[in-house]
């Protein structure tokens, strides 16, 4: 059943149903294991806040999770995702958390602090995922993390430009390697610098 974000907003504020997310349990568990412990985190496209919380649940107690996402207002002239992103933050306590309201573009411009885990789950054109890619993964540390959602080839989403990007730029990229997938999950390790 498909419900609307109003309701899906009030059903959360109720406790009747947790945030809405698109990555399945053992991409969740992969997220988790890799984030536990970081103190830099970085989400791209949040949506309801489901793996944004996440995150949060498992970084460095003193560490902070910042969540990207423009959360375009609905018929409404809200937007019921962010407030539903909002509230799944603040039922964690761990560490700081904030969401910028803003396209990914638009914050990386802005961007200066160092990044020990990037989870990138935004825009899947080609167009979006390269922006992605160059604008923030130059801001990761060595031997800090990159997730990529969508980025592998599974049954109803084997045609996806993310999962091609990911195979032909991210993959041959010389300052990453992979380290772990799990479903439609790509996960890297920074080990080199730019121009390596």
């Amino acid at each position: 059943m498909r419900y609307s974000s109003a309701i899906r907003w009030l059903a959360h504020g109720l406790r009747l149903r947790g945030a809405d997310t698109q990555t399945t349990q053992a991409e969740r568990a992969c997220l988790a294991r890799h984030a536990r412990g970081k103190k830099s985190l970085v989400e791209i496209g949040v949506m309801y806040g489901a793996n944004t919380a996440l995150l949060r649940s498992v970084m460095d107690p003193l560490g902070t999770v910042t969540g990207i996402d423009p959360h375009p207002n609905g018929r409404l002239r809200v937007s019921f995702e962010r407030w539903i992103a909002l509230r799944e933050l603040a039922r964690r306590r761990r560490g700081t958390a904030q969401l910028l309201r803003k396209p990914s573009f638009e914050a990386a411009g802005d961007w200066g602090t160092p990044i020990d885990f990037l989870f990138i789950d935004g825009d899947h054109s080609w167009a979006g995922i390269d922006r992605d890619w160059r604008d923030w993964s130059r801001h990761v540390t060595l031997g800090g993390v990159v997730a990529l959602h969508d980025s592998r080839s599974v049954p109803g989403r084997q045609d996806l430009d993310s999962v091609r990007y990911t195979q032909t730029v991210v993959l041959r990229d010389s300052r990453f390697r992979e380290i772990d997938a799990a479903d439609s999950l790509t996960v890297l390790e920074r080990t080199g610098i730019d121009g390596q």
